[in-house]
């Protein structure tokens, strides 16, 4: 988020786009989040059955991604923070081939790689299905912010409205060599757009929990507040 990006909105985990607005890398919109379903998961032939069978297993997640977050804050229902071990294995395509292959015992992974993997017959161990914000260049016009996304709204109903008719798009988010190994039409919707308020309780409940966890250096960790970091 620091180093920019190609278009002028970005979307990311709701704990990264806090992090990145509050130190004014951008600013976040506060209208409107996203919800992506996601699961630590583990192969049909795995032993685990529990959530607290992951205790000292290492869970492959993103540095720093939604996937790294959420497991943290789900796992922390059911181990003492010592038991939680994560693995960092790269992007989300890098841990949907990780497990197709075996070389991890469990992973945590959303939308589409996750559909993906439960046609394959992977179990879901933990549901940690979490929030995506947005953020956008600080000099974005605004008014063309909102533009965008009452676009999206009128696109989000269309999909809740007769989601098979769309359903053949979520195939771009997965490699082609994996194409012929689903059936497009059994996934679910996957990530809903939710127009409703991120607040101020959440943007400091969230930045909270991540100082509290130390998952940023204080070189990377944003004081802005929320009045300043967040377009309300």
């Amino acid at each position: 988020m620091e180093e920019g990006r190609a278009c002028e909105i970005s979307s990311a985990c709701h704990w990264a786009i806090n992090m990145a607005s509050s130190a004014e890398h951008g600013r976040m919109w506060g209208h409107a989040y996203s919800v992506t379903p996601a699961a630590i998961v583990v192969p049909p032939e795995s032993t685990l059955q529990h959530p607290q069978d992951l205790a000292n297993v290492g869970v492959g997640v993103g540095y720093h991604s939604g996937s790294h977050f959420s497991g943290l804050q789900a796992l922390q229902s059911f181990l003492r923070p010592e038991e939680i071990k994560v693995d960092f294995i790269g992007m989300p395509q890098d841990r949907l081939a990780a497990m197709l292959d075996r070389r991890v015992t469990a992973a945590n992974v959303f939308g589409v790689q996750l559909y993906v993997l439960q046609q394959q017959g992977f179990r879901t161990i933990v549901d940690t299905t979490f929030m995506i914000g947005f953020l956008f260049s600080n000099d974005a016009d605004i008014d063309d912010v909102d533009k965008y996304f009452q676009a999206l709204k009128r696109a989000q109903k269309d999909i809740d409205l007769a989601p098979e008719k769309y359903k053949h798009y979520l195939l771009k988010g997965i490699p082609e060599k994996f194409h012929s190994l689903v059936d497009v039409q059994r996934f679910g919707p996957g990530e809903r757009i939710v127009f409703e308020d991120y607040t101020r309780e959440m943007y400091e409940q969230t930045h909270r929990w991540m100082e509290e966890l130390k998952l940023f250096p204080e070189d990377q960790l944003g004081h802005a507040d929320y009045q300043v970091a967040v377009v309300v």
